[in-house]
């Protein structure tokens, strides 16, 4: 595993996009502070820009740097929550301006595959998470789902749990407002 973290890392710090093992599942991502990298995600899924994209961080602590209005409830969702949870916030900062909605709201989500972890913790940057998929398509559980263009066009594709039969679906997305209450969007 250390390998691909390394490559996949070296790749990233370029400016590259990879396709990667997700605590979800098979997504795309890249240095989330990386305008032109977050825009060939864009270009390589064939989706608008307007419509924005989750970011991935290690550790909740990290919050305080891409969040500006931080409720309090928001360590006990991420803690409490029992499937991966992305959490939509006021206040986005230090993010690649095409990943920021123009309600400067930005998604994001704690990691907990250790992968990820160890990639978003060696480059010292959030990562880019959106599913493995042309806009539209179904999102990807398997390797083997996710379209041939999407491989041949990636920067870099991680070798790692491509024989997997480790099923898991898209986080549930939830909305929190500055007050602590919340909506959700996915379940």
């Amino acid at each position: 595993m250390e390998k691909e973290i390394n490559k996949a890392v070296e790749v990233l710090k370029k400016g590259g996009v990879i396709v990667y093992p997700t605590d979800t599942i098979w997504g795309i991502g890249c240095d989330a502070t990386n305008e032109k990298a977050v825009h060939k995600i864009y270009k390589l899924k064939k989706r608008l820009e307007k419509k924005t994209m989750i970011v991935l961080i290690c550790k909740k602590e990290s919050l305080k740097n891409h969040v500006g209005e931080l409720p309090s409830i928001a360590f006990d969702l991420i803690e409490s929550w029992d499937k991966p949870l992305t959490i939509v916030y006021d206040g986005a900062k230090n993010l690649a301006k095409n990943l920021i909605r123009s309600d400067k709201t930005v998604a994001v989500r704690v990691s907990k595959d250790i992968f990820s972890q160890k990639v978003i913790e060696k480059l010292g940057k959030p990562m880019v998470s959106t599913s493995a998929n042309i806009s539209g398509e179904v999102s990807p559980v398997f390797f083997n789902d996710i379209d041939k263009s999407i491989i041949e066009e990636a920067d870099y594709v991680v070798s790692l749990y491509h024989n997997s039969m480790n099923e898991m679906k898209p986080s549930t997305i939830i909305r929190l407002f500055p007050d602590g209450h919340f909506t959700i969007i996915r379940h």
